[in-house]
């Protein structure tokens, strides 16, 4: 016994693999990376849910992290304007954005019965469609697979089962907000169209003339003037929307408003949550 134990005991001891850091931009963004990459990744946001993902502030402690990383993921577009002022890292920045159908990326960006949006490409708020984790995890396989090339049969399977995931609750939500299809929507900022899309809902107008931008007393009343007699059922705000413009449009304009979270820590949560939320709210209305 002894003699076995000290034989165990002289072999080499393998290392185990180096985990790929990698950071990313937007917690979305981070559970995505994390569904491909398993226990081979350590990944880092730079935003959290609840901030403005347009102003983010990065701290000094996640510069470093940035230096260190083998890899940056961005939502990309204009969406992220803060990233532009910080230092390159070493190692690939994949864009999820790249191979996503976006939406309002026509010139100039009007919708019949809405103001335009601000962004240059497009609207930028692709991952709120579920649809579009398929091109964006394709996007990060590639990268962490050319990073690492013995996992990729290993990144590959992971995405299929996470996508799986995926799909069986998409047809889940597609279910519990069928009964809702058409219902006309306005919005405080113009962040739900690929969600809108998706699922079957009509935004008729974003509150907000540009995002962030609060409306003025008479965009306001052109907005409440617009809501009477419209049909309209829900207002949906962000978390970060103004509380009293809320009230104002709800109470005002006669229709209810749900807070839904356009950004969280695990990807399929999200719309757990966004779902029920949405679904109890219209169904309250009926």
């Amino acid at each position: 016994m002894l003699a076995a134990l000290a034989a165990a005991a002289s072999l080499p001891v393998q290392a185990q693999p180096q985990r790929l850091l990698v950071i990313t931009t937007s917690p979305d963004l981070k559970s995505l990376v994390e569904a491909v990459g398993g226990d081979r990744v350590e990944v880092e946001s730079l935003g959290q849910p609840e901030q403005d993902p347009h102003s983010i502030e990065v701290k000094p402690a996640q510069l470093v992290r940035m230096k260190q990383a083998a890899m940056l993921v961005k939502v990309g577009l204009d969406h992220e304007p803060w990233l532009a002022r910080l230092p390159a890292v070493s190692g690939p920045v994949v864009d999820a954005s790249a191979a996503v159908p976006l939406l309002q990326t026509e010139t100039p960006r009007l919708r019949t019965e809405r103001k335009a949006h601000t962004h240059a490409y497009g609207n930028t708020h692709y991952w709120l469609d579920p649809k579009n984790a398929w091109p964006m995890s394709a996007s990060i396989l590639a990268a962490l697979a050319g990073l690492s090339p013995a996992d990729r049969a290993t990144f590959e399977a992971r995405r299929s089962a996470f996508l799986s995931r995926l799909e069986e609750r998409l047809t889940a939500w597609s279910v519990a907000l069928a009964p809702y299809r058409g219902a006309r929507i306005v919005v405080v900022h113009d962040s739900w169209s690929y969600f809108a899309e998706r699922f079957g809902f009509k935004i008729v107008a974003a509150a907000e003339p540009n995002p962030g931008v609060p409306p003025s007393p008479r965009e306001l009343a052109a907005l409440l003037d617009r809501l009477r007699g419209s049909n309209v059922r829900i207002l949906i705000a962000d978390p970060h929307s103004d509380p009293s413009l809320v009230r104002q449009i709800a109470d005002k304009g006669g229709i209810k408003a749900v807070t839904l979270l356009p950004s969280g820590r695990d990807y399929v949560a999200l719309f757990e949550e966004n779902v029920q939320r949405l679904s109890q709210a219209l169904k309250s209305e009926q």
